[in-house]
């Protein structure tokens, strides 16, 4: 589905019910795995894993430069013409079509264009933050591409990193930038109170880099499990006493105790009369929540 140019204009916030799209959604998310695996194989660490995520761009998401030998190359998802873009520094470029197919012989696909551009890399073939993986080579169940719902996503998290930046502008303090985690699949920025966190050496090597210091975190994330819908969320790690019991707006927005997060469904934000003012006040209520609770210094963090 190509979409014809169009005039900038004031974009509504597109459905997007978790039943009509789940098998376009589960595909998707093993083919942004592999991409960003590729991103994550050949990237330098970065404090928090900032070396994973994708980013919203103009046509997609986008791995952004990713350094290869004397060079970078990018590899773009274009959720308006419906193809992976792989391009480089030193000229070469290649597209494939966005498409039904399984996971198995888009890894194929995908791996084999890298190679034809002189790129070599392997990569961990495991999905991870799912129920059941299969390997990347060995899934032929996911093979579902509704090119209309990839589109109203991308959409939506247009909507999202706008509303997001809008946010991370108002805080001086260390924060992340608006990245979309393929692991998780969600849109997300995170504060910092500039204090570490509490050591947890049960946790696993990911999460104590990813928590290794005090966060306020939101995001979006399109649904799944107990969430039956897409949601935005918002959480705070460590989670200080009493933050389940605050007081947050909008009105709709409500603790979820086993993800021990804040949720406002999608829905209730889309149906509101300013969507971007009622997820601002979201994202602002819970934020102010978690740094009150937890004593950060507000006054020295916060743009005034």
């Amino acid at each position: 589905m190509a979409v014809s140019a169009q005039t900038p204009n004031q974009a509504a916030w597109p459905e997007l019910p978790l039943d009509a799209w789940q098998d376009t959604y589960d595909t998707l998310h093993m083919w942004t795995q592999i991409v960003g695996k590729v991103r994550l194989a050949l990237s330098p660490r970065v404090n928090h894993w900032w070396e994973v995520p994708l980013y919203v761009n103009a046509r997609g998401l986008t791995t952004s430069a990713i350094p290869y030998r004397d060079g970078i190359f990018e590899v773009q998802f274009d959720f308006i013409e419906h193809t992976l873009t792989i391009q480089s520094s030193w000229g070469a470029s290649k597209s494939l079509a966005l498409k039904p197919q399984t996971v198995a012989d888009f890894y194929a696909e995908f791996m084999s264009a890298l190679r034809s551009l002189g790129i070599a890399v392997k990569i961990w073939t495991m999905p991870v933050e799912i129920p059941n993986p299969v390997r990347f080579e060995s899934d032929t169940q996911h093979a579902s591409y509704d090119p209309e719902y990839a589109h109203r996503l991308w959409q939506i998290l247009i909507l999202c990193d706008t509303v997001f930046k809008k946010f991370r502008a108002g805080f001086i303090g260390k924060d992340s930038p608006v990245h979309f985690f393929w692991g998780s699949f969600d849109i997300a920025v995170t504060r910092f109170s500039g204090r570490r966190a509490p050591e947890k050496p049960e946790s696993d090597p990911i999460t104590r880099e990813a928590y290794s210091h005090e966060v306020i975190s939101a995001g979006f994330w399109p649904g799944g499990g107990e969430v039956k819908g897409p949601a935005f969320y918002a959480y705070a790690a460590p989670e200080p006493t009493g933050f389940a019991q605050q007081s947050v707006q909008p009105q709709a927005a409500f603790y979820h105790p086993q993800l021990r997060e804040f949720l406002l469904m999608y829905d209730d934000v889309r149906r509101s009369a300013s969507p971007r003012e009622t997820l601002l006040s979201f994202l602002q209520s819970t934020y102010e929540a978690g740094a009150n609770l937890a004593h950060w210094d507000r006054k020295e963090l916060e743009r005034v």
